[in-house]
């Protein structure tokens, strides 16, 4: 059977794609940016405090809750930073939309969550905190774990608001 023959005209080109990696510096200087980072850094104050003490009941929860919406903001982070959001299927044509959702469903919902487990667990174990009580306690690492849990879930609301005040200028980017 013969070969057909050669196209007539060359193939389309293909779409327009930066060749080497670059920080997107207006992302990074942008107010989202900024929330980003002090999520990420207060997500990883909350998790690793209560990873480093006892777990019992919820607090499985908490710490699940905390690692799920830290690694999903350090995703979220990453792709904005590159500037690569396109290349996620689905999403990545709304990606001022995924970061709503992310931010006050998973976000604030989870960080709230874990704030009232901790503190909860703080106000179970209080009688520890007294003066001249020598056996080990997990007291302040509960109360610390709650108090950065409930900075990340403000923080969530911020940019949550952020971008759904964006939205609702007619914006569709995040920056």
């Amino acid at each position: 059977m013969p070969l057909p023959p050669p196209p007539s005209s060359p193939p389309p080109p293909c779409p327009a794609s930066r060749e080497s990696l670059s920080l997107n510096k207006a992302f990074l200087r942008s107010l989202l940016g900024g929330l980003r980072i002090a999520q990420l850094l207060s997500g990883a104050v909350c998790w690793m405090t209560i990873a480093a003490h006892k777990y019992e009941g919820a607090t499985y929860f908490a710490v699940f809750a905390a690692v799920l919406v830290w690694l999903l903001t350090l995703v979220l982070f990453g792709l904005s930073l590159l500037g690569r959001w396109a290349l996620v299927p689905v999403l990545g044509t709304r990606w001022l939309l995924t970061n709503i959702v992310h931010d006050l469903l998973l976000g604030m919902v989870f960080f709230a969550a874990a704030a009232g487990i901790m503190g909860h667990k703080a106000q179970k174990v209080s009688y520890c905190n007294l003066r001249g009580y020598s056996h080990p306690c997990s007291y302040s690492g509960y109360l610390t774990a709650a108090v950065f849990a409930g900075i990340s879930a403000f923080l969530y609301l911020l940019s949550g608001l952020y971008c759904l005040v964006r939205r609702s200028s007619g914006h569709h980017d995040i920056i």
